[in-house]
């Protein structure tokens, strides 16, 4: 089986038996984790670039990583030393890298809808969003959902809090897209001005009081605020957020004993998670990780090896 379409550009576009077939498929690449030579010929070959113009210590790693688990040739573009520092448009750049034929470009860019720019103007190849802007992060919400299973073994009917800086947050975007597409009760929580009026159109419940959100919640997922997006004063101050709005053994009581603790990182100790939690009984933030490059691997492979796979 493959993917509806050449391209993985948001949660939006994907139907639920697309990322349902996702989930599928990372979970059977992730026996190759177990292996002594963790390795397979599937996309030997191919060619996948990633074209990274924010910082990336996870996402960028994960899709270099997932790609050569796959066989296939990597390129990291360096954006500092490449013809964009002397002004080359993102169009150019995309068309130059279409010209030398590689299979996929991995984009993660500061402008929202970036990724859907390159692939209506590079024809060829396909696109994967790794992050824009404001706008979505569909890897991260699929590795997310993974880590839900793994747990909880669905996601239909489960409490989900995404808890912090939601106006700046792609992450929190995909995640309430997916997880509303899979039948979760999603539940938005943040200071009031860090949460806007667009995210209620998401069918989401939207409260400032953290209580309401983590009570009987099953999963809990916080966020860093995101100070290099914020170009203004969005509350008093960093403790005064933390007070409100950080997450810690006593405002675990109110969700469910059961409850797992999420992050998309980076962390901000100390300021939305407490630092025994991040690394307490709760905390499954190394396994995100993990699942990250099992579900990049499967991403690339359905968009690649599987779908030639259908027309040979």
């Amino acid at each position: 089986m493959a993917l509806h379409g050449r391209h993985l550009l948001g949660i939006e576009e994907l139907s639920g038996d697309d990322i349902k077939l996702i989930l599928t498929t990372s979970r059977s690449f992730r026996e190759i984790f177990t292996r002594a030579i963790k390795k397979v010929p599937t996309l030997r070959g191919k060619t996948v670039i990633n074209l990274f113009f924010e910082p990336s210590t996870r996402t960028r790693s994960s899709f270099e990583i997932a790609a050569k688990r796959l066989s296939a040739d990597t390129i990291n573009f360096n954006v500092s030393s490449s013809s964009i520092v002397k002004g080359e448009s993102l169009i150019d750049t995309g068309r130059n890298l279409q010209s030398m034929a590689p299979d996929i470009i991995v984009v993660r860019h500061t402008d929202a809808g970036a990724p859907h720019l390159l692939a209506r103007c590079c024809k060829g190849l396909s696109i994967v969003n790794a992050g824009d802007g404001m706008h979505e992060h569909p890897t991260q919400a699929l590795l997310d959902a993974l880590t839900i299973l793994d747990h909880k073994n669905k996601i239909g009917g489960l409490k989900v809090a995404i808890i912090g800086d939601i106006a700046h947050s792609r992450v929190a975007r995909s995640n309430a897209l997916l997880l509303k597409k899979l039948g979760a009760e999603v539940w938005i929580c943040g200071p009031p001005t860090l949460i806007p009026l667009e995210i209620r159109q998401y069918g989401v419940q939207v409260t400032f009081q953290m209580k309401e959100a983590l009570e009987d919640a099953d999963i809990i997922m916080m966020l860093r605020t995101q100070k290099e997006r914020q170009k203004e004063v969005f509350y008093p101050s960093v403790k005064e957020y933390s007070i409100l709005y950080g997450l810690n053994k006593q405002k675990m009581k109110w969700a469910k004993k059961t409850a797992i603790v999420m992050h998309p990182g980076p962390i901000n100790r100390g300021v939305e998670i407490d630092p025994e939690l991040a690394e307490g009984e709760y905390s499954v933030i190394l396994e995100q990780v993990t699942n990250g490059v099992a579900v990049r691997m499967a991403v690339l492979y359905l968009l690649l090896g599987a779908s030639e796979e259908m027309e040979a």
